[in-house]
């Protein structure tokens, strides 16, 4: 067993080296792995495990989540809520890199994805910190990294995924999400602030409070997208998929019917692209429906549990382990690949340990996120780079702070549980 899983790895990674879609590497790897062992009788049943595995309900949610993010990019909506972040932070020293945070939580709170965050918001506010005397590096890196708190803040597209690979509650996750995902970006906030008294960065505006109050009635109708999917799902009238229709449904009417400045041209366009999103998750699901079955006839994860508590059964250490491994995942897996990849076969650990696994599924989160900013992979660094046409390598050497928050952050949540499992041991426990 020990060398058709060398061999998978080996295979994996060569076809990844070509260039090979990795849900396609995959499956290719599975199938050549189920032939070897079980031999062609098997192949019958290949298709129907891959149409169940990407047919689960919660997956709905995906493409629901990345289209109420394409309206409001489609519209005003980002605007103002970008004119009411500016009237209630831009008073603070470095205005515009505290306007680029929290305008990327309260997006957090709709879209669910650090690359459609990047998308809405990057065009508008990294020109505008830029002309304002902000570093093009620094600019880049703070949007890049606010940005990743999509996917820690709910609802979250990788937290989804996770509920869905670990068959554990999405809405507890959410709720989980909810206190790191502040702290990271206050954490932020701390550090923009810190650079703009060094670097004397300007104060954008005098707090107004009547400009906070016109502002606030302008994206009125825009903060309630957020109030409207979570008190929703949170209050248990609706589940997470059906929540992210609700966002679909709730951002056409402010965004057509309220606003009237919808532009269906740039809503066609975000629309394919969160078509051709979701068709990628769907088939890194199908193909690793197809690494599962074979990876629990061979009984790798209890293998593995077997191995890892051989070396160690202290909680944190294996905790330790984990982050480092998932870490190094991050460098070389977009966050769908590695929830789906890993995640079925390091549970069975975490459940024999007994660590909670919603609680682990925010350690996984906060893992990808950083992954999200650490080359070569870095999805959200790079498609921020190429919006900023700023040099990789130069903003990964500012981003530093920021990674360093989301990595205090990690290390908070995992040693200290009640950070993150808090409000959930209070409202479902």
């Amino acid at each position: 067993m020990t060398a058709i899983l060398l061999g998978m790895l080996v295979a994996l990674i060569a076809l990844v080296m070509l260039n090979v879609p990795i849900g396609i590497a995959l499956g290719v790897m599975a199938l050549g792995a189920i032939v070897l062992t079980q031999g062609t009788y098997m192949l019958p049943n290949l298709a129907l495990v891959m149409y169940e595995g990407a047919t689960n309900f919660s997956l709905l949610a995906i493409p629901m989540f990345i289209l109420a993010g394409a309206i409001m990019n489609s519209s005003s909506i980002t605007q103002r809520l970008m004119d009411f972040c500016m009237a209630l932070v831009g008073f603070i020293r470095g205005g515009l890199a505290h306007v680029n945070i929290v305008q990327s939580m309260f997006f957090a709170e709709i879209s669910g994805s650090a690359v459609a965050d990047v998308a809405a918001t990057g065009p508008i506010i990294m020109p505008a910190m830029m002309k304002r005397g902000y570093s093009r590096e620094f600019t880049a890196a703070v949007t890049s990294s606010s940005a990743s708190l999509a996917i820690i803040i709910p609802p979250s597209i990788p937290m989804i995924l996770y509920a869905v690979m670990g068959n554990v509650s999405v809405v507890q996750l959410f709720v989980a999400g909810i206190i790191p995902g502040i702290l990271g970006g206050f954490a932020m906030m701390g550090i923009s602030y810190y650079l703009a008294r060094k670097l004397n960065w300007p104060v954008e505006d005098k707090f107004n409070l009547c400009r906070v109050w016109v502002t606030f009635k302008e994206s009125a109708w825009a903060l309630l997208l957020p109030l409207i999917i979570l008190g929703g799902i949170f209050g248990g009238y609706v589940t997470a998929t059906e929540g992210a229709a609700l966002a679909v449904v709730a951002a056409l009417f402010i965004a057509g019917v309220v606003h009237r400045d919808l532009d269906f041209k740039q809503l066609y366009r975000a629309a394919i692209d969160g078509a051709v999103q979701t068709a990628v998750v769907m088939i890194l699901i199908a193909s690793s429906a197809l690494l599962g079955v074979y990876l629990t006839e061979q009984q790798v994860p209890q293998t593995l549990a077997a191995a890892m508590l051989s070396f160690t059964q202290n909680q944190y250490a294996v905790l330790a382990i984990l982050n480092v491994f998932f870490l190094i995942v991050g460098l070389f897996l977009h966050s769908a690949a590695a929830i789906i990849l890993v995640v079925p076969i390091v549970l069975p650990l975490i459940t024999q340990i007994g660590i909670d696994p919603v609680h682990f599924g925010i350690i996984v989160t906060l893992n990808l996120a950083i992954g999200q900013q650490t080359p070569p992979v870095a999805s959200v660094l790079i498609a921020t780079c190429a919006i900023a046409k700023a040099d990789i390598w130069e903003v990964t050497k500012v981003n530093v702070w920021f990674i360093a928050t989301l990595l205090a952050v990690l290390l908070l949540v995992t040693y200290v549980p009640f950070t993150a499992m808090g409000l959930v041991d209070l409202f479902y426990k």
